[in-house]
């Protein structure tokens, strides 16, 4: 019986861990990541004004798990009907469950020159890289002129990390956000939307929503609202499948199935609960999810390797978006949200970092907690 863990994000660490403990001895249990470490993602911002953190929110696979074997392999492809995934090389792996944690790419959306001219953010070699074109940029011109495309939080946090690193560096720059929607943070409550706008705006920085980009060449943004130069051009504006999943998130409802043997969780899917609710792409919700699929890839595998064969399949679990609130970092600032009220300032700061500190200790790496800790809250 084997029970493959695809993809080591907050998804894939957190159920790996929990199947660690309640799937059968006789089971194998195998995590397949491309990468030999775990990034604390919501946390990937901070190296554009502080590489020393890099170390800090990695984690080796070797030092997350007791039990799971680690494969450090892309995916290329799954099988779901022959139960077989492809990995790089050639090599192949079969399963018994499988649970894909593959988390999203970034969505481009066939916009001419975006993908080509844009550095995303999705891993701490993006960061390094948006922090490299701000100080080149900075070291050849006397203003340097930023555009950030989407608002949504990573847009947000980049936006406040630069305009924060304009500061340190004592460098005259213009940061502009551009945004489809009416509102930055769109997808979140209005309370929570306004403060987040609020804090940017504080920051000098530009916010366009309403705003709709139709392409970027090699200087320039251009939109339906105007053209916006730019020295450097991140681009946050929308996620999509990976490459495994052929560019699909697929739909999946509450027991996180995509068929009776393969589970999907976190942004790999777009996922609606049990009360018909989409759940939003989130690491809250990623963490929580594969809460769920543990107890019911553990009853599954009990039921087949213990039971009687003609006993009915366990029930499986649902799954319920309940997530206690929000938080986003503005530069050396952030807003957060406890059920319905929004909280700025220095509680916020605190409760951001507390946030990534409490998922590094819960997979202990103390260490690194304590470490992420005085650096969010040093500034």
């Amino acid at each position: 019986m084997r029970v493959l863990v695809l993809g080591a994000g907050y998804a894939g660490v957190t159920l790996a861990r929990r199947l660690e403990s309640c799937l059968p001895a006789e089971a194998e249990l195998v995590v397949v990541d491309e990468s030999d470490s775990h990034l604390v993602q919501h946390e990937v911002h901070r190296v554009i004004r502080h590489p020393s953190l890099a170390e800090t929110i990695r984690v080796p696979l070797g030092q997350l798990f007791d039990r799971a074997e680690v494969r450090v392999a892309r995916v290329e492809g799954i099988d779901r009907e022959a139960r077989t995934v492809h990995l790089d090389g050639g090599t192949t792996l079969d399963y018994d469950y499988a649970a894909v944690c593959l988390g999203s790419a970034t969505a481009y959306y066939g916009l001419p020159g975006v993908e080509e001219y844009s550095l995303p953010l999705k891993s701490v070699a993006d960061a390094e890289a948006i922090r490299e074109s701000f100080l080149a940029a900075a070291a050849a011109n006397d203003a340097v002129n930023v555009v950030v495309g989407g608002a949504g939080l990573s847009g947000v946090q980049t936006a406040g990390e630069l305009a924060a690193l304009a500061d340190e560096e004592d460098v005259t720059a213009s940061i502009t956000v551009v945004e489809q929607l009416e509102d930055v943070a769109p997808n979140f409550p209005r309370n929570f939307r306004e403060a987040v706008r609020d804090e940017l705006e504080a920051r000098c920085i530009d916010v366009r929503t309403g705003t709709t980009v139709q392409r970027a060449t090699a200087e320039a943004v251009e939109t339906d609202a105007g053209t916006f130069a730019y020295d450097t051009f991140v681009w946050t504006g929308g996620i999509a499948g990976q490459a495994a999943m052929a560019g699909d998130r697929p739909t999946v409802r509450s027991d996180l199935r995509l068929d009776a043997r393969t589970f999907v969780v976190g942004d790999a899917a777009r996922i609606v609960d049990a009360d018909g609710e989409a759940v939003p792409a989130s690491a809250s919700a990623a963490l929580r999810e594969a809460n769920t699929v543990a107890k019911n890839v553990a009853r599954l595998v009990r039921h087949e390797t213990d039971a009687d064969p003609d006993d009915f399949a366990p029930r499986m679990e649902p799954y319920r978006f309940d997530v206690p609130g929000w938080i986003v970092s503005v530069g050396d600032g952030a807003v957060a949200q406890l059920g319905p009220t929004v909280v700025t300032g220095s509680a916020a700061k605190a409760m951001k970092a507390s946030v990534g500190a409490g998922h590094l200790g819960s997979v202990g790496a103390v260490k690194n907690a304590v470490e992420l800790v005085e650096e969010e809250l040093s500034g």
